[in-house]
C-alpha cells in the first residue's frame, strides 16, 4: 500500500452523489468493491456507481476533514466541484443556503 489517501465522489444509479475517503492506491478496486455491494450502506442500494471525481490527500486527515466538508455542500456545489468549475463553486459558497419551507 502507499503513501496517502483519495478523497472521491461517486455518482449513484439513482443519480445521486456519494462521497468518500480511501487507503487504496487503486480507486478501480474501490468503485468495484462499492458495486459488489461489499460495504452495506448508502451505496449498496444505489448501484452501480461510477467514479465522478477524485483528488489524492498526503495525509488521511485532511482527505478526512474535505469529506466532512464535501459532504456539507449542495448538490450544486458537488456537480461544480466535479465539472472544475471552481469560479462557480467560489459563487455557490458566498450564497446564503436555501430556506426550508
Amino acid at each position: 500500500m502507499g503513501q496517502g489517501c483519495w478523497f472521491y465522489i461517486l455518482h449513484c444509479a439513482d443519480g445521486s452523489y456519494y462521497v468518500g475517503t480511501s487507503r487504496l492506491d487503486d480507486l478501480e478496486t474501490r468503485v468495484s468493491q462499492h458495486n459488489l455491494g461489499l460495504f452495506g450502506g448508502y451505496t449498496a442500494k444505489r448501484r452501480p456507481v461510477s467514479l465522478a471525481y477524485s483528488v489524492h490527500f498526503d495525509r488521511i486527515t485532511d482527505a478526512i476533514a474535505y469529506e466532512r466538508q464535501v459532504k456539507r455542500w449542495t448538490r450544486a456545489k458537488k456537480e461544480a466541484l466535479i465539472r472544475g468549475d471552481f469560479e462557480l463553486l467560489h459563487e455557490l459558497a458566498k450564497r446564503p443556503p436555501a430556506r426550508q419551507s
